[in-house]
């Protein structure tokens, strides 16, 4: 029998090449048919009333058709009972279930085996054979190995492959939240990829051209920054001043002359070139830096279309529109008008890209990563689900209709929410809740007044340092946060000292070879073991709130009393130094982030030093639970209203009640409906939440009274499990006729 590895990864491989649903089900039994010497190898996928669908067979007729009922036969045990059947003679069992026409008394043996995704059933692959006899251990043993790869396969197929194109699924990753609905626009492909060698016939004209089409395309970004409007924040213009860096730089554009002397035309030279550098990025191990070789590929395929005399993004759009490529680029979001562009889905990508900010800076929903979609076409209509990374391509009619009525009762309750924006969030029995916004784009500072947010809870200070290709100078920090200062004049503003490290990477200084970087070098770890870089950024937070008595600053992933007597130390020598420089300087309230679990029972040897507490309800949930929600495999588990992660907040809570500290909870905890009535009725009376979750909040805060959240808090934090906690929130929104504005 042949290497199960290297077949597996050969079956992989073919799949992926395939352009239809059908012909990728079609190759995977036949492979695996010859792979394990069966006469009959047959692929079902379970819909949600538990039906087998036969998607595909190899030896048996009416692939498509034949449809099993739940429970029902040998396929549909092997569903229920979760385990693999492996019979001589499968006729003889009591499950047996014959199909009329199938043809399938031919056939004495029966090996079926389950498929599983996320800890569910969603199919079985079956082989049969004329021989009378159970397959052997082996074959068994190679059958179950390849079922439990193939499962991912399987499960972003349709469930009918009949009608392959009609409600085709596909999930990612959260690039930007929201949803969009909007007609499918195939863009920026890697045509430069494409483009065959041809010698160079004048070399001097060809090095002149090359020199003109970089000032051509230089003019052409500048005009897609100034198209997205004066509102652009400084953030999201950096990511338009590296393409101009790139085109600077001169290791980049003298590469492309030496190809052209050595004898290539201008887009062979740009071509090699390209793909040089890209290489060089996808090579790294730093997932920010690796990001970076889709700039360069956007770059080449932009150049490459100017020296044709084209472009390939389009200048004419009627309705709305999802932007849909293996790399959707900034060029593309940037030609498309604001008010006509759904979504954008990349093949490629991760929520680090360029792209992803973009996106996020300018509400537009995204899911990066989805992985090669083959048949789409222009013109089909998208549904692109960034909060929980779905895509559905061509929905039916009731599933547009439904996301339709979504949308339309969305921007019903926007203009209903929008007349609470200047009351205060009070509830029903005189209890002030305040509401402040989480921020780091200067983009979001608009977004996060005309929401009614009452300040800034978390000013995520790496965003800036994220979208350089350098430190920021203290200078340059201390123009971005003055006009944070300048916005919220008045209004308290916490900013977070740099956050790096895990999942957040910094171009110019990536943090690699960490086996478990969440348990590494991030947070205030990183930064007072780079104290020169902290002094800079406090010393530019305290310049730019030098006339206002409103700056917080927040110390991330604090799980020490070293951590926090040192930065108390470096605030004094900022402040004197500042003072000695003949400034007025107001020394900023200092806090702590509670994410680390460590910092939960410390709490009560800081309450002296700080001055609030804050809690990070994303990195708590998840070092509590120890569950990484962007991992697909254990992302289902995450919960952040699970019993470990509500009676430790309480926890927290009644530490900071019984030293008087102000307390407040940033993360989705203070956005969600369900959480934040269990935080209110905890005691917590400051929240902080993007702006877009705002209103509804504000609302659902208004709607309630505090000794309503207070006994339902009681009755929760009797239960054990997070289903029924949420089952008991929602029946409590459903007996308030809540779920209007929070469903």
């Amino acid at each position: 029998m042949k290497n199960l590895v290297l077949e597996l990864t050969r079956i992989v491989q073919a799949v992926a090449m395939v352009e239809s649903p059908e012909e990728q089900v079609k190759l995977i039994v036949d492979s695996i048919s010859e792979y394990t010497s069966a006469d009959v190898c047959s692929l079902y996928r379970m819909n949600d009333q538990l039906e087998m669908h036969l998607l595909a067979s190899h030896g048996l007729d009416m692939p498509g058709k034949v449809v099993i009922p739940a429970g029902k036969g040998l396929v549909g045990r092997v569903a229920q009972t979760k385990h693999t059947i492996n019979l001589g003679d499968a006729a003889s069992h009591p499950d047996f279930y014959y199909v009329q026409g199938s043809q399938e008394e031919l056939y004495k043996s029966f090996c079926g085996v389950p498929l599983v995704r996320n800890g569910k059933v969603i199919g079985a692959l079956v082989v049969q054979s004329a021989l009378a006899e159970p397959f052997n251990p082996e074959s068994e043993a190679m059958l179950l190995t390849l079922a439990s790869q193939l499962a991912f396969i399987v499960s972003n197929l349709p469930s009918s492959t009949s009608h392959s194109e009609k409600n085709l699924r596909a999930s990612g990753i959260r690039g930007a939240p929201g949803v969009g609905i909007g007609r499918v626009i195939l863009c920026d492909s890697d045509e430069l990829a494409q483009v065959a060698d041809t010698s160079c016939e004048d070399i001097e004209g060809t090095i002149a051209i090359w020199r003109n089409l970089l000032l051509e395309v230089g003019s052409e970004i500048d005009s897609e920054r100034k198209a997205l409007g004066d509102e652009l924040s400084d953030s999201v213009a950096a990511i338009f001043d590296a393409y101009q860096m790139l085109l600077a730089d001169r290791s980049f554009t003298n590469m492309v002359e030496k190809e052209i002397r050595a004898g290539h035309w201008l887009p062979g030279a740009l071509r090699l070139t390209v793909h040089y550098f890209a290489g060089l990025f996808r090579a790294m191990e730093d997932p920010y830096l690796r990001a970076r070789h889709e700039d360069i590929q956007h770059l080449g395929n932009k150049l490459y279309r100017a020296w044709r005399g084209g472009s390939a993004e389009h200048s004419s759009f009627t309705e709305p529109v999802v932007l849909i490529a293996p790399q959707v680029s900034v060029s593309a979001i940037a030609s498309v008008p604001p008010e006509l562009l759904a979504g954008v889905i990349s093949f490629e990508g991760s929520s680090l890209s360029h792209t992803a900010v973009l996106a996020n800076a300018m509400g537009v929903p995204a899911v990066m990563g989805v992985g090669e979609i083959k048949g789409i076409h222009s013109g089909g209509l998208v549904i692109v689900d960034g909060n929980e990374a779905h895509i559905i391509f061509n929905p039916t009619k009731v599933v547009a209709a439904e996301y339709r009525r979504i949308l339309r009762r969305e921007k019903k309750l926007v203009a209903k929410l929008d007349q609470l924006r200047d009351l205060p969030a009070i509830t029903r029995d005189e209890h002030r809740v305040q509401l402040l916004t989480n921020t780091g784009l200067l983009a979001d500072i608009t977004p996060g007044l005309n929401s009614g947010a009452e300040g800034v809870g978390l000013y995520r200070t790496e965003i800036p340092f994220m979208v350089r290709d350098s430190f920021p100078t203290e200078e340059e920090q201390v123009q971005v946060y003055r006009k944070v200062a300048e916005a919220y004049l008045g209004k308290p503003v916490y900013m977070r000292t740099l956050d790096i490290g895990g999942d957040k990477q910094l171009p110019y200084f990536p943090i690699t070879n960490e086996e478990n970087p969440a348990l590494g070098w991030r947070g205030v770890r990183f930064t007072l073991d780079n104290i020169q870089l902290l002094m800079t950024q406090v010393r530019a937070m305290i310049r730019a709130f030098i006339d206002h008595d409103q700056l917080h600053i927040l110390l991330p992933m604090v799980s020490s009393t070293f951590e926090v007597d040192t930065f108390i130390q470096l605030l004094d020598d900022a402040c004197l130094q500042l003072q000695e420089e003949g400034l007025e300087v107001i020394r900023p309230k200092i806090g702590v982030m509670i994410e680390v679990p460590a910092a939960i029972t410390q709490l009560h040897f800081w309450h002296k030093k700080i001055d609030f507490v804050s809690i990070g309800s994303n990195d708590l949930s998840q070092y509590l639970l120890s569950l990484d929600r962007n991992n697909s495999r254990v992302a289902p588990r995450y919960d952040h209203v699970h019993p470990a992660v509500l009676h430790e907040i309480k926890r927290v809570v009644n530490t900071a009640k019984r030293y008087n500290l102000p307390l407040s909870v940033c993360g989705e905890m203070a956005s969600d409906p369900v959480a934040v009535v269990l935080l209110l009725g905890m005691g917590v009376r400051k929240l902080s939440m993007s702006a877009a979750k705002l209103p509804q909040i504000k609302w659902l805060i208004r709607s309630l009274s505090m000794a309503e959240a207070e006994a339902l808090l009681k009755r929760v934090m009797k239960v054990d499990n997070v289903e029924r906690i949420r089952q008991k929130v929602n029946k409590e929104f459903d007996r308030l006729e809540l779920r209007e504005v929070i469903h």
